[in-house]
C-alpha cells in the first residue's frame, strides 16, 4: 500500500512525501487503516517496523481535517525515553512541516528553564504533546495542566514502561483524560502486565501483530567468546582493522561506557562520544546529533538507547556484555535499517555463557563464535560457562540494600 492511496490532507501528504515515505510498512498498513476509523488498537511491533509513523499520521490527519481546540491539548503520546520522546517529535516535525499542528517533547532532566518552556507551550495550546511519564506528572501537579481536550491517547514501548516501573504514573495520567477518546497502545512483546493494562484503559481493541521478537536476517551476527580482560583489545583490534564510520557500541554501565571511552578516543583514525545517564542532557543530544552526522564515528552508550536512536546508516553494534534476549533484538536492530545491511558482535565470556543461550532460545539459533585473532592470546574452553561473579551482601536472607526504584527520565 503506498500512502497516495490512503487520502491524507494534501499539506500532510507533502510531509509525508519531504520525509521520504512511498510505500506502508505491514505495520502501518494494518494500524493506520484501524486507527483512522476510530478504533481503539493495541500493536505488537518491534522497533524499526515503521510503528513511529503508524500512530503518527493517523493523529496528524484526524487534526488536520477534524476540528480542534487550538488551545488545548488534543493528542498525547506517553514514552518511557527522552530519546524516544526527541526521535518522535523529530519526526513530527517533518511531517507537520507543511501544516499549522502544532508539537513539543515534554521530559525530565533539562533543568528549570525548560520546564518553564514546557509550561508555557503547553499552557497556551499545543496540538501534540510527547512526554516521559515522571515529567508529565510533575507538570499535572503543579495544578495549571488539563487534558480534558485529549481524543487520541498513545502508549509507544508500553513494555519497557512497565518495566520502568511507570504503571502507576501511566494510570494518573489517563485519570485526567476523558473515558471517550481513542486509545493506541503499542509494545514489542504482550505479557500479562501489559494484557491488564490494556483491559484498564482501552475500550473493544483490536489487535495486530507483527514483528516477531527476531532481528532482520540482513544483519551478520558473530559473537566471540573470550575472557572479560580480552574485550578492549579486541575491540581496538576490530576498529584498527575495518573501515567503519558509524559503529554503536553497547556498555552493560555506565562506568563501562566511560572507560570504554577514555580507550578508544586515544585512537587518532576515529572520533569517539559517549552516552550515560551522568552525561548532561544538551551533551546528549549534541552527541547524538554528531553521531547521526558522522561527526562521530564510534558511540559508546548505555542501553539507554536501545529503543531510543533512529540512524539508518550504522554499520556495525557491538555488545561489550550479554543483554537480555528481548535488549539484545532492540540493540543490533539499530543496524541494518532501512533498505541497508549491517552487523552485529556480541562478546561473550564463561560468565555470560547462560544468558547467551537463552538468547538463542529466543532466536532459535546463535551463531558460531568466531575465532579471536591470535594477537589476543588464547580464548576460554569451548562451551565451558562459568556462574555469574558472586554479588556482594551478607550471606542469607536479602542480600545487601534493597534495589533502588528506577529513575523517571
Amino acid at each position: 500500500m503506498n500512502f497516495d492511496e490512503i487520502g491524507f490532507e494534501e499539506g500532510l501528504m507533502e510531509g509525508i512525501r519531504s520525509m521520504g515515505y512511498k510505500a506502508a510498512t505491514p505495520v502501518q498498513e494494518h494500524v493506520i487503516p484501524l486507527a483512522l476509523e476510530g478504533h481503539d488498537v493495541i500493536a505488537v511491533a518491534q522497533t524499526g517496523t515503521g510503528k513511529t509513523a503508524a500512530f503518527l499520521l493517523p493523529i496528524l490527519q484526524q487534526l488536520a481535517v477534524g476540528g480542534h481546540d487550538a488551545h488545548k491539548i488534543n493528542a498525547l503520546i506517553i514514552v518511557p525515553t527522552r530519546e524516544l520522546a526527541l526521535q518522535i517529535a523529530r519526526a513530527l516535525e517533518g511531517l507537520t512541516y507543511f501544516t499549522d499542528i502544532s508539537s513539543i517533547a515534554v521530559y525530565g532532566g533539562g533543568g528549570g528553564e525548560l520546564f518553564g518552556v514546557e509550561r508555557k507551550a503547553m499552557s497556551k495550546g499545543v496540538d501534540i504533546v510527547i512526554c516521559t511519564p515522571g515529567r508529565m506528572i510533575a507538570h499535572l501537579a503543579m495544578g495549571y495542566l488539563t487534558l480534558d481536550a485529549v481524543k487520541c491517547l498513545v502508549l509507544d514501548e508500553a513494555d519497557r514502561m512497565l518495566d520502568m516501573g511507570f504503571y502507576e504514573d501511566i494510570i494518573k495520567i489517563i485519570s485526567y483524560i476523558k473515558s471517550k477518546r481513542q486509545t493506541l497502545l503499542f509494545s514489542a512483546t504482550m505479557p500479562p502486565a501489559i494484557r491488564k493494562l490494556a483491559g484498564t484503559i482501552l475500550h473493544e481493541p483490536k489487535e495486530i501483530s507483527i514483528a516477531v521478537s527476531r532481528p532482520p536476517e540482513k544483519i551478520i551476527q558473530q559473537a566471540y567468546f573470550l575472557f572479560e580482560q580480552q574485550k578492549v583489545p579486541l575491540i581496538k583490534n576490530m576498529m584498527d582493522g575495518g573501515q567503519y564510520k558509524s559503529v554503536l557500541i553497547f556498555c552493560g554501565s555506565k562506568e563501562a561506557v566511560k572507560k570504554l571511552y577514555e580507550t578508544l578516543r586515544l585512537t587518532r583514525r576515529y572520533t569517539v562520544g559517549q552516552i550515560q545517564s551522568d552525561l548532561e542532557q544538551d551533551r546528549r543530544e549534541q552527541v547524538l546529533l554528531d553521531f547521526r552526522n558522522h561527526k562521530v564515528n564510534i558511540l559508546v552508550a548505555t542501553n539507554i538507547i536501545s529503543r531510543g536512536i533512529d540512524i539508518d546508516d550504522i554499520q556495525l553494534v557491538i555488545n561489550m556484555d550479554v543483554p537480555a534476549p528481548e535488549d539484545y533484538v532492540h540493540r543490533i536492530g539499530r543496524t541494518a535499517r532501512a533498505e541497508g545491511e549491517g552487523e552485529a558482535v556480541t562478546l561473550v565470556t564463561p560468565h555470560d555463557l547462560h544468558r547467551w543461550e537463552r538468547v538463542g532460545k529466543l532466536l532459535g539459533k546463535l551463531p558460531p563464535f568466531t575465532t579471536l585473532p591470535s594477537v589476543l592470546g588464547p580464548a576460554p574452553e569451548a562451551g565451558v560457562a562459568l556462574p555469574p561473579p558472586p554479588r556482594h551482601g551478607k550471606p542469607g536472607g536479602h542480600k545487601g540494600k534493597p534495589k533502588p526504584k528506577p529513575k523517571r527520565p
